[in-house]
């Protein structure tokens, strides 16, 4: 295992995906400490116009799909780095927009960055790793990702009390831009990658990887738009503990992420999987139920956590796939990840306003329904089939 380790971390594709991954998990770590401060404090916004923010975030997640047609006028590891300049480009822009309004503006130009780059990330991955190194890349790239956001989380624990909202975004987003623009001088790409095809793929044989997706994708937006804002809304988390709840969490992650990639390697992917979405049925209904501050803020890192388990979902595809399948499958799998992240997050928000436990209970049947369906995978995947 530790060899295989080594023969991939001296690819060039790996160190390229690997400081674009840090650049965009960096920035989406900077923007969630700010966010929903940001949103409380200085815009004073309420639930309802969370969900409608987050909402909107996933419009661009929902038109990922339109990254093939993207691809017949750039390479895909350049689309890659345009996208994570995108996302720069809306962090550095936040703070110039206090408004509800201006909010979705910079927070829908981050969405197209991160999402357009997560879409070819994952494509990239999945082409140049094969089925025994994917798993340890994607463990890896979230483990190294966790050690950046620990810096990000300790410069606002120790600097970010002494500079503005439009100050940090601005220092952020164009230190991401900076970054990202260094990239287009490395050229990782090798020719004999199996070509691409440049339309949208649906097949039947692909069914439960698309089944699966829409259930991750529905249920991780309920994290995404309230987990936070649970915590700051009811248990009155500061920026300060925010940073220091996303610290402890990612040093937990940097240690964990390469034990889950291992972990599929060993036991495949539908134990893993199981794993999560039975732990996940208990993280959801405990937001619904806690009263306590800190017992909140333990369950946010263990949905974190147990979020890890996800890339088992593209791994398993990867096994079922037909090679020249794959990035345009990435493409439409992050469209069907999004199709209920579009409308989940504001109908979220009104029922908040009714009682802010239906989103979470909501979350937990949706983990449910996906324990269910992961039982389809078989215990033992082998070869494409």
């Amino acid at each position: 295992m530790n060899n295989i380790v080594q023969h991939i971390t001296n690819r060039p594709m790996y160190l390229y995906i690997l400081l674009l991954s840090m650049c965009a998990t960096g920035g989406l770590q900077a923007a969630r400490i700010l966010f929903d401060n940001f949103a409380v404090h200085v815009v004073h916004l309420n639930g309802n116009h969370i969900g409608m923010i987050q909402s909107i975030r996933e419009i661009p997640g929902f038109l990922s799909l339109f990254v093939i047609y993207i691809l017949f006028i750039i390479k895909e590891h350049r689309l890659a780095s345009v996208s994570v300049l995108i996302l720069g480009a809306g962090i550095a822009l936040t703070g110039f927009f206090p408004t509800y309004y201006g909010l979705i503006f910079t927070t829908l130009i981050m969405s197209f960055g991160f999402h357009y780059f997560e879409t070819t990330n994952q494509s990239l991955t999945l082409q140049y790793f094969d089925k025994d190194e994917a798993p340890l890349v994607f463990g890896r790239l979230r483990s190294l990702s966790s050690a950046c956001n620990i810096s990000i989380s300790i410069f606002f624990l120790v600097i970010g009390p002494f500079f503005s909202f439009n100050s940090l975004y601005l220092f952020f987003g164009l230190t991401i831009m900076i970054l990202a623009l260094s990239t287009w001088r490395l050229h990782p790409e090798k020719k004999n990658i199996v070509p691409q095809q440049r339309k949208m793929i649906f097949k039947k044989k692909y069914w439960l990887f698309y089944l699966l997706t829409f259930l991750a994708g529905a249920r991780r937006q309920i994290f995404t738009a309230f987990a936070v804002f649970l915590l700051v809304k009811k248990f009155d988390f500061s920026i300060q503990e925010i940073a220091i709840l996303f610290l402890i969490n990612n040093l937990v992650n940097y240690f964990l992420s390469p034990l889950i990639g291992r972990s599929i390697v060993r036991y495949g992917e539908q134990k893993i999987l199981s794993v999560e979405y039975f732990a996940l049925l208990f993280v959801f209904c405990g937001y619904a139920l806690v009263s306590d501050k800190y017992l909140a803020g333990l369950l946010y890192i263990l949905d974190h956590v147990f979020f890890n388990f996800s890339i088992a979902i593209r791994t398993f595809f990867q096994k079922i796939a037909n090679p020249e399948d794959i990035a345009p499958s990435m493409a439409v799998g992050f469209t069907i990840n999004h199709i209920a992240a579009v409308v989940l997050p504001a109908i979220g928000g009104l029922l908040w306003l009714i009682d802010y436990r239906i989103p979470f209970l909501a979350g937990a049947l949706l983990s449910f329904v996906s324990l269910l369906s992961v039982q389809s995978i078989p215990a033992q995947l082998k070869q494409t089939t």
